[in-house]
């Protein structure tokens, strides 16, 4: 990723602006982007389909590759904009709390170099 914040506001806008132009708006009801979202990182995950850990690891190398991986990441990241814009939802403050939970769910000491999912507060 390159240096500096990068404005998901703008982002946002920019989504708006394009759907609407083309209006395709009426189309992005919750379900459907819901929808487009898992699709899209099903197509994420089928980019690396049948590739080694290291080709995977060295994609940089791959122009294709890369090029594929870029793509197919830019919209898991359009869908889930659009998604939280629809459901009004604080992106920003969503992925800051789940990591604060997580940080609480997940004590450094506990879960150093283990790949276990901890049980969540009854």
């Amino acid at each position: 990723m390159t240096k500096g914040a990068w404005d998901l506001h703008a982002c946002v806008e920019r989504l708006r602006e394009f759907t609407a132009d083309r209006d395709w708006t009426c189309f992005h009801r919750t379900k459907e982007l819901a929808t487009a979202l898992s699709i899209e990182a099903s197509e994420l995950q089928e980019a690396m389909l049948w590739k080694a850990d290291l080709e995977v690891a060295e994609a940089t190398e791959d122009s294709d590759l890369s090029a594929r991986l870029r793509e197919e990441v830019a919209d898991v990241a359009i869908f889930l904009l659009l998604l939280a814009d629809k459901l009004d939802l604080d992106l920003r403050s969503a992925i800051l709390e789940k990591i604060a939970a997580n940080e609480r769910r997940y004590e450094v000491r506990e879960h150093w170099g283990k790949a276990e999912k901890a049980p969540h507060d009854a």
